[in-house]
């Protein structure tokens, strides 16, 4: 699953989790929250790896010619 769809998951476990009183499943929704924010970073942190590698590229093809 995508980073946003954890997040939303997580959230609505959390709640259900809240209205029922069920500690467990709150901390599902809390557990799928975090996981959906790490892979956020790690999203955004590829594409600026992505980006960096790709001007280097452009940078190096342009010193040549």
């Amino acid at each position: 699953m995508g980073s946003k769809t954890d997040i939303a998951k997580g959230r609505m476990k959390e709640a259900a989790g809240a209205i029922t009183n069920d500690e467990k499943l709150k901390a599902e929704g809390q557990t799928d929250q975090a996981v959906g924010e790490a892979k956020g970073v790690v999203e955004r942190a590829t594409d600026k790896v992505k980006d960096m590698a790709d001007a280097a590229s452009k940078s190096v093809k342009k010193t040549i010619d």
